[in-house]
């Protein structure tokens, strides 16, 4: 099928003219190409991870050794997508609010924003996962993410909640593969 841009066009979901590498908390929720259930599995209420969900685990808590600017907050994977809050800060100012990096970052003092962090969790993973089940190239992530800018404190510990939570909540998550569609969601 040839491309039309009436047909084929994408629109952007952020925020029109705000600035993703202003300092503040971000929630985030990454999903598997397809909705595909291969990270693990959620027994229990609690999430048990397989060997690509490790991978995942791994990789988000290396970013704090490539992004001095970044610290780590909620996080959780699910067997079909992920949700973690990160949040940027003033190196010099918050430099002792976050544990000290393995490696020193190899941003240069930089100070990359949310598409940066986004694309590198799913990158380094994708290449390493991809690697374990011999499928070089391949699509593993869904080309965009979802991203919400939290506006204060309430909310942010509402979001670490939800997030806390999820496992226990599976069956009823819309992202969940048996999930009834969504009404506001159809087309």
């Amino acid at each position: 099928m040839a491309y039309d841009p009436h047909k084929h066009h994408r629109r952007s979901i952020r925020l029109k003219g705000y600035d993703y590498s202003s300092e503040g908390a971000y929630f985030v929720t990454i999903c598997v190409k397809s909705g595909e259930s291969i990270l693990g599995k959620v027994v229990d209420g609690e999430m048990v991870l397989n060997d690509y969900g490790r991978i995942v685990a791994a990789c988000w808590q290396d970013l704090v050794n490539h992004y001095e600017h970044v610290i780590l907050d909620a996080f959780v994977i699910m067997p079909n997508h992920i949700h973690f809050i990160v949040i940027f800060v003033d190196t010099k100012v918050g430099a002792s609010l976050r544990p000290a990096p393995t490696r020193p970052a190899a941003t240069g003092g930089k100070k990359h924003g949310l598409p940066e962090i986004a694309r590198a969790l799913k990158s380094f993973s994708a290449r390493r996962i991809n690697e374990l089940r011999e499928a070089t190239g391949t699509s593993f992530w869904q080309r965009n993410y979802y991203e919400h800018i939290i506006r204060n404190e309430r909310a942010l510990n509402a979001i670490r909640e939800y997030i806390d939570n999820n496992p226990v909540n599976w069956l009823r998550d819309q992202l969940h593969p048996d999930a009834p569609p969504n009404p506001f969601n159809q087309k």
